[in-house]
């Protein structure tokens, strides 16, 4: 398996799909609510539709699993996880932060992940053995900041609590120096980049986490459950860090 072949493929079709996603933002799209009220737009469809037809022409035989479509050959060991358009909150409010997101698994182990901000053109891609890259430049997470130093983002103030974090939340606001919202993966893709420290999600499926566990981990940094578990798929938060703060952002949130 040519790892580096997939992850330049998934590095080209998130940046075809992202830059279409583009002409709706800051103009007209379909809006609607799905039954579990999260917003999904005709620029979510559109682009996972391109997506699946870029996958299908070059790896016909490959898994897809996309956010607003239905699996393909779910049983082959490559499997192509898609999201879209992540952060269709930010996208509808013509924020620009949310990103077009690949994640490849290969014999059920995240190998390839991908994170492409339209907006910014910033994109972020690795591969297992190969390390992680944005633009084309090599990244890693910054390890010269302690916990009193550090940047703590998430993605809202109010689904922490929800979810049962209240405490470990508000610990981590008090005893970092700076807590912002610039979440969904682009707060991800600042911790791997060593422009945050801290990013914390109380709730991610498999397409939002899929590319995040391969790209922290070859920048360095950590990316698991708050339960200390490295997976793409949990019924608890997830957090991404480096390596010197990790185990102080676990024991919050076990403690």
């Amino acid at each position: 398996m040519d790892l580096e072949q997939l992850r330049d493929a998934a590095a080209g079709f998130a940046r075809k799909a992202g830059q279409y996603t583009l002409q709706y933002f800051h103009d007209s799209f379909e809006l609607v609510y799905k039954d579990d009220k999260t917003p999904v737009t005709n620029a979510d469809r559109e682009a996972e539709r391109l997506l699946r037809q870029e996958i299908q022409r070059l790896y016909p035989d490959h898994g897809i699993l996309g956010e607003e479509f239905e699996p393909v050959n779910p049983d082959h060991e490559v499997q192509w996880i898609l999201d879209p358009i992540d952060g269709t909150r930010a996208f509808i409010h013509g924020v620009p932060l949310y990103t077009t997101l690949i994640g490849i698994v290969v014999d059920g182990d995240p190998k390839v992940g991908v994170i492409y901000a339209p907006v910014s053109d910033e994109l972020c891609a690795a591969a297992e053995g190969h390390g992680a890259w944005l633009n084309e430049k090599k990244i890693n997470v910054r390890e010269d900041r302690t916990l009193e130093e550090a940047t703590f983002l998430t993605t809202d103030i109010t689904t922490p609590a929800k979810e049962g974090y209240a405490d470990a939340f508000n610990t981590l606001v008090e005893s970092t120096a700076l807590h912002r919202t610039w979440g969904n993966a682009y707060g991800h893709l600042m911790v791997a980049t060593g422009r945050a420290d801290i990013m914390f999600d109380p709730i991610l499926n498999i397409w939002d986490a899929a590319p995040l566990l391969p790209i922290l981990r070859e920048a360095g940094g950590r990316f698991t459950d708050v339960q200390g578990a490295e997976v793409i798929e949990s019924e608890h938060g997830f957090i991404s860090t480096s390596q010197k703060l990790y185990e102080q952002v676990l024991n919050i949130f076990s403690g």
